[in-house]
């Protein structure tokens, strides 16, 4: 006699629906593109090179920090960086702080050395104003710093539609310009650069200015300061500054020709939600979300033309 049990039917049935659920999970999961799959997969179209003229080269003994500047957020203090590195004001200052999990920054550390043609402070430049132009990838991932969070011509940003206002984020590798508790006692004579885990809550307060594009590891390797803040407390600690160029001043054989990935393009969107559903045999579990500053911005050397 053949007895039906309604329960182990309908277990029967989940356990079925769960493995082909799971199979065409794992097809799915093994079927994704990851990030360095699209990256090698991307076209010409979807990169730029570094505009030289808003790229820096911090030139160190231990090499050459590229930074890429950001005038769209910051055009005033942009100018006056400029105006600081052809004036030859960094050349010959140092690194004197590197705090553990913080930030690395350079300036002069008697603050006794003349600025000629730029100028000393300026109004701060926390947040812009943003409109239909200016450039925004948005994430749809939520954000506990800001309403709106994406990536801005390679750079990491948040807004407020409240507000219309935007601002750069501080991700690892961003650079700002240090500041006194006077929110216009900031001019970019003293520059710095995330070095630890995002300090977000610095996020309008702080006038950001850029990103390092290559070179990260030399300034992230530093020996940590002893001192309050991470300052470096002996004068033969600190990291001499050879010297600061703007790409363009720079001669066209010694320039480093970088290519970011431009954020605004579907290959990017890709690279993205590749991320955000990391795939392969290793991961066992996709999050299915991404912080804003483990967004990728992919640097390369430039291909030949």
């Amino acid at each position: 006699m053949y007895i039906f049990d309604s329960r182990a039917s309908t277990l029967a049935l989940v356990l079925c629906v769960a493995l082909v659920g799971g199979v065409a999970q794992a097809k799915d999961k093994a079927a994704r593109p990851t990030m360095a799959e699209l990256v090698k997969a991307s076209g010409a179209a979807d990169w730029r090179p570094l505009d030289s003229d808003n790229t820096l080269y911090l030139d160190l003994p231990q090499g050459r920090v590229v930074i890429e500047l950001a005038s769209t957020f910051a055009p005033k203090h942009v100018a006056n960086i400029k105006a600081l590195v052809r004036e030859h004001y960094f050349d010959g200052l140092t690194i004197l702080r590197s705090q553990d999990n913080y930030v690395v920054q350079w300036g002069d550390p008697d603050g006794k050395k003349e600025i000629k043609t730029a100028r000393k402070t300026l109004p701060e430049e926390f947040t812009v104003k943003y409109a239909a132009g200016l450039p925004f990838t948005r994430l749809p991932d939520a954000d506990g710093y800001a309403p709106q969070v994406g990536i801005a011509n390679g750079f990491p940003a948040g807004r407020d539609p409240k507000t219309g206002r935007a601002w750069l984020a501080h991700c690892y590798g961003m650079v700002g310009a240090g500041r006194d508790n006077d929110a216009d006692s900031g001019g970019g004579a003293e520059l710095y650069v995330v070095t630890g885990h995002a300090p977000r809550h610095l996020d309008r307060n702080v006038t950001l200015v850029g990103r390092v594009m290559q070179g990260m590891e030399l300034l992230s390797s530093l020996p940590r300061g002893t001192g309050p803040l991470g300052f470096y407390e002996k004068p033969e600690q600190q990291v001499p500054i050879r010297s600061i160029r703007l790409a363009a001043d720079v001669p066209a054989e010694e320039r480093s020709r970088l290519e970011v990935i431009r954020t605004d393009t579907p290959t990017y969107k890709a690279i993205v939600d590749a991320q955000r559903n990391r795939g392969g045999d290793w991961y066992k579990y996709a999050a299915g979300y991404i912080e804003l500053c483990n967004v990728p911005i992919v640097v390369r050397a430039q291909k030949p033309q």
